[in-house]
């Protein structure tokens, strides 16, 4: 593993942390001071999940040899913030072991895998373009807000695709930390190191919260979070078993629930980073931008508190541009994936607008209803065509 790994790989994995762990981490912090957690607690919450991050992104990618990254559910959290209301820590811990009983369940049934047979592969590439669009725009938002530091680094991601492919994300990255630090907007007067001690909490069941909270947070986490990420699994031609991975976040949550992990799934958006060219020039070995990330994940997990300062005190504007950056290459293979087929084109075209449009029915997230609408439109059109 260590003769393959490249610093293409590592750049990788860290800005998928980076991106990842920036763009989500307040929503954790509101949704263990829902629960009722703390300091010490949600101290303990950062490290489980880390811990937990760690472990499956780096074994199911050593595994199967591919880049499997994991998350926390951020739809999830965002759910907890609300469902949480009027119920105590115990009985949160008590919805996250019921949340990964359910993932087991679901796991070992194989019923993921078979749903995710269904999805044909425009269709995954159009999800995949749809969600990620936003990320392209946002690199223009991010050009008004610093036109200076977001300049730079769009120069720098140029000339970094026309001679140095390999490194140009690190290039990109580097020219805007240096640019921030000059100017003096990071500010790290606050951070101070420390590690992260677990907290154990006895879990109590309470029937009304796992029906009210334990379900909907699964169904959120299956639909947001799961079936997006197996689809970008697919359209960068992985195709690990499906049912193992699941299983594994499963356990993974019974085992570090009563310490705050509260959920483990397939990520999405970050995962598409280390898939990238950005990634590594070869696809078989960019697993190791994957296995790269899990360590950051460790890393986030043991100095929790000094991380989030860390990444508080970064720019808004860099983290955006970044991450935007990161994923241009990932935004045009899906769409040409997408729109190659002609007898899937239209499908794929709802797909990717339904998906962009960040539309919510009931609570679930337009990525899902991207894939439903796409699947339903391939099957009526082509069932249409052969009749």
């Amino acid at each position: 593993m260590f003769r393959h790994l490249a610093l293409s790989h590592i750049s990788a994995g860290f800005i998928a942390v980076l991106v990842g762990f920036t763009s989500s981490a307040a929503i954790v912090f509101q949704a263990a001071q829902a629960a009722g957690a703390t300091p010490a607690q949600i101290s303990s919450w950062l490290l489980a999940l880390g811990i937990g991050m760690f472990l499956t992104s780096g074994l199911l990618s050593l595994r199967y040899r591919a880049p499997i990254l994991t998350a926390w559910s951020t739809p999830g959290a965002a759910l907890l913030i609300t469902g949480l209301a009027g119920y105590d820590i115990h009985e949160a811990t008590g919805v996250f072991l019921f949340f990964g009983l359910l993932t087991l369940i679901s796991g070992l049934t194989g019923w993921v895998e078979r749903l995710s047979s269904l999805i044909p592969m425009p269709i995954a590439s159009a999800m995949l373009a749809g969600v990620l669009l936003r990320f392209g725009l946002d690199v223009f938002t991010a050009l008004q807000q610093a036109p200076g530091m977001v300049g730079l680094m769009f120069l720098c991601y140029l000339l970094g695709r026309r001679f140095f492919p390999r490194y140009t994300m690190l290039i990109v990255l580097g020219a805007g930390l240096a640019w921030a630090a000059l100017s003096g907007t990071i500010q790290t007067q606050t951070m101070t190191l420390s590690l992260a001690r677990p907290e154990f909490v006895v879990p109590h069941f309470n029937l009304l919260a796992l029906i009210s909270v334990g379900i909907p947070l699964f169904i959120v986490t299956m639909t947001s979070q799961n079936l997006p990420g197996i689809a970008v699994l697919k359209a960068h031609g992985y195709h690990p078993p499906l049912s193992p991975i699941i299983t594994a976040t499963g356990v993974t949550t019974l085992v570090l629930a009563p310490f705050g992990g509260f959920t483990y799934n397939l990520a999405a958006i970050t995962a598409a980073i280390c898939m990238g060219d950005e990634a590594g020039d070869k696809p078989e070995q960019r697993y190791l931008a994957a296995v790269s990330a899990a360590f950051f994940y460790l890393l986030t997990g043991l100095f929790g508190a000094a991380v989030v300062v860390f990444f508080a005190a970064i720019p808004e504007a860099l983290i955006l541009a970044v991450a935007g950056l990161a994923l241009l290459g990932t935004i045009g293979s899906g769409l040409q994936a997408a729109l190659q087929d002609k007898h899937e084109r239209d499908a794929a075209l709802i797909t990717f607008l339904v998906t962009a449009s960040g539309m919510v029915l009931w609570g679930v997230g337009s990525a899902f209803w991207g894939l439903v609408a796409g699947i339903l439109a391939s099957r009526i059109l082509n069932h249409a065509r052969t009749t």
